[in-house]
């Protein structure tokens, strides 16, 4: 995996549907990533959350979560990146 390891590494005080983004984001094992990269796990998610019927809705939201915790940042409509820690 290299590059994001130090994520792994951090002390998040994560639980639930952004401690499950994060996992994808670490298990994408890239800098920059797309929607459509992490949307491919929807039905995993929607496994681990069955009662959510926006699954993609609540991707985006802890995207923004991650954001304002300093770990993502957004370059452009749908694109985020790892910022490195």
């Amino acid at each position: 995996m290299g590059d994001l390891d130090f994520l792994k590494q951090r002390t998040f005080e994560f639980d639930g549907w952004t401690l499950d983004i994060l996992k994808i984001v670490i298990e994408l094992g890239e800098k920059d990533f797309s929607f459509g990269e992490i949307y491919a796990f929807e039905s995993s998610l929607k496994e681990k959350h069955p009662l959510n019927n926006n699954i993609q809705a609540q991707i985006r939201k802890q995207l923004q979560k991650l954001r304002k915790e300093g770990i993502l940042e957004f370059y452009e409509r749908g694109h985020y990146g790892v910022i490195y820690g």
